[in-house]
């Protein structure tokens, strides 16, 4: 089965987008534009404390008639953030996204933010995964 460390080698190299806690929501959601991406990691001092994703700002900033400019990333993003690590495989991370209805997971290790993977990622690793195991039967079969 393939590992994080596979699925992040293969990803084309992109910088991993963070946000300080204090920024306020408007600049999140303009980075996120921006770089066409769903999820900011919110970092303090290289250490991962939060998540923010367009799920967040549309339940606790429209839903909730606040306001971009004068709210902050802490106010509103996700707290409680799950990690793994890079020799996590994509069966237990797409386990875990389904279980918790997560669409992005933070790469950690030693306390610091190595990459990001998004179910995205995971499926196709998976279905690279099948094509591998389908050609090997195949060929078995054929043998």
């Amino acid at each position: 089965m393939t590992t994080v460390a596979q699925v992040l080698q293969d990803k084309p190299q992109h910088a991993i987008h963070t946000i300080a806690p204090d920024e306020t929501v408007l600049k999140a959601i303009s980075l996120m534009a921006d770089k066409g991406i769903g999820a900011l990691v919110v970092t303090h001092e290289d250490k991962v404390v939060g998540i923010l994703s367009e799920r967040d700002y549309t339940r606790k900033i429209a839903l909730m008639e606040r306001t971009s400019f004068n709210t902050t990333v802490n106010e509103i993003m996700t707290a409680k953030v799950l990690t793994i690590t890079r020799t996590a495989t994509v069966e237990d991370c797409l386990e875990l996204m389904t279980d918790k209805h997560l669409r992005h997971l933070p790469v950690v290790e030693n306390e610091r933010l190595i990459g990001l993977i998004s179910i995205g990622d995971l499926v196709k690793a998976a279905m690279e995964d099948q094509k591998k195991l389908i050609d090997q039967l195949q060929q078995y079969i054929s043998g």
